[in-house]
């Protein structure tokens, strides 16, 4: 699809005022070696009938540069410390990539479906266009008009700099600022954003380093984090899903299935009987539909890794306005037979267990063991799902109104859980699998009973 969308401009935006010449050093859980990709957020916004799409762009590219004075790093160039230990940020308002687009051959209601192939939106951001930079910058933002008149706003945070919720806070500044432009330009007053950013990185760092063996981890760390471990594959599961194609998946969960769901899980089969919640039933179900789907052997070990938020989990809680990494993975693991065969209230439960052992001392001991070992999470056995249904995606207003689509570029193995437009109480799954596991894995999903 790339070739079909026409880059109509592409230029490097600086913070619009003065900002810190420095080097920040990122954080242990910022600096993982897991986390050296980019966040990419694909928002899609109705048409508006005689919208000035150079004011548009204006308005975007003036609020990104008001935006970028408190958020000055996003601005500057990671590379790694001399040592290679972590990472760190040159800020020197080096700027970045706002690019604005044409795609004559999509249109909003394109997006009610999956994506046909995992890349068939990659051309809504167009990170190559970062590549013949220098200087590769952390944050690209693509405004690309579709075309019946709707608006693909398309956004590339390198994930060492923020997490779902600290980059969810910036676009929403980033936003407001835009929408504020508009009013401002009638006003003649100057927007100015809202809020306070927290850099403080040192807060997610082990006080105390303890030295451990070449390549190795904690004995404690490893009995309390299995998602460091490593476990056999005996199902050429890592082959699978490298070598079959991957074809995407979107289902909704709307209330009455969720209902549902919670009924299934709770162990006298009655709804308020729950003691579990939407997120816990909707991600064991997936795993579970997921595990059946892909017909491993009885004795495949699986795991199920999520993000957790520890923001007010850690003693004491990090300062609000914190945006670096401040979430771990939590790690709920059984056997494809356990998975599989027994209820929907057994995988729940691991879900919830795997949620509630998240605290200080578990936090503390992650954040060791990534910063002395460099341990990175196992890769055979492994969903991971990240819920992106709560960080206010849905309510990213540049100007044009609420999002009517929220969700990713690319849709790849990893789960996301987004929220779906005028249905507050719904969850949107987004996931691809191995073509082979998809027509079971839908009915699956669409079926709990099965």
């Amino acid at each position: 699809m790339g070739s079909h969308v026409s880059v109509k401009d592409a230029v490097l935006v600086s913070p619009v005022e003065p900002t810190p010449t420095k080097i920040l050093a990122l954080s242990a859980l910022d600096s993982q070696l897991f986390l050296g990709f980019t966040i990419e957020y694909l928002l899609v916004y109705k048409p508006h009938p005689g919208l000035d799409r150079d004011h548009v762009a204006a308005r975007l590219k003036g609020a990104l540069a008001q935006a970028l004075v408190p958020y000055y790093p996003l601005a500057g160039r990671v590379k790694a410390k001399p040592d290679g230990s972590r990472l760190e940020v040159l800020c020197r308002a080096q700027g970045v990539l706002f690019i604005e687009a044409v795609a004559d051959h999509i249109a909003i209601s394109d997006f009610e479906r999956p994506p046909k192939h995992v890349t068939e939106w990659r051309g809504l951001l167009s990170l190559h266009a970062a590549d013949v930079l220098k200087e590769p910058p952390p944050l690209v933002v693509q405004l690309t008009w579709l075309r019946d008149g709707a608006a693909a706003l398309a956004v590339g945070i390198k994930h060492c700099l923020c997490d779902g919720i600290g980059s969810a806070e910036f676009l929403n500044s980033f936003a407001e600022l835009a929408k504020l432009g508009g009013l401002a330009l009638k006003l003649k007053a100057k927007p100015k954003p809202k809020g306070k950013t927290v850099w403080d990185r040192h807060l997610m760092d082990p006080p105390m380093p303890r030295r451990l063996p070449c390549g190795g981890v904690h004995s404690s760390a490893a009995q309390t984090h299995p998602e460091f471990n490593r476990v056999p594959d005996l199902s050429s599961f890592t082959s699978r899903f490298t070598n079959e194609r991957l074809i995407p998946t979107s289902i909704t969960i709307n209330r009455a299935s969720l209902d549902e769901l919670k009924r299934l899980a709770s162990p006298a089969g009655r709804l308020y009987d729950s003691v579990f919640t939407s997120f816990e039933v909707v991600t064991a179900h997936i795993w579970k539909s997921w595990a059946r789907s892909l017909n491993l052997p009885p004795n495949q070990t699986l795991k199920l890794l999520f993000s957790v938020n520890v923001r007010n989990r850690v003693k004491p809680s990090l300062p609000s306005g914190y945006y670096g990494n401040a979430f771990v993975l939590a790690c709920a693991q059984a056997s494809v037979k356990d998975v599989a065969e027994k209820g929907l209230g057994f995988a729940t439960m691991l879900v919830k267990r795997a949620k509630d052992r998240v605290d200080d001392e578990y936090v503390r001991t992650v954040v060791e063991t990534v910063s002395e070992s460099r341990a990175c999470p196992d890769s055979v056995g492994v969903l991971i799902v990240s819920q992106w249904s709560r960080l206010g995606l849905d309510r990213v207003d540049f100007g044009m109104g609420r999002p009517v689509n929220v969700g990713t570029v690319c849709c790849d193995r990893y789960c996301l859980l987004l929220p779906v437009h005028d249905m507050s109480d719904a969850v949107k799954v987004m996931v691809a699998l191995p073509a082979s596991a998809v027509e079971r894995y839908e009915c699956l999903v669409k079926s709990p009973c099965t």
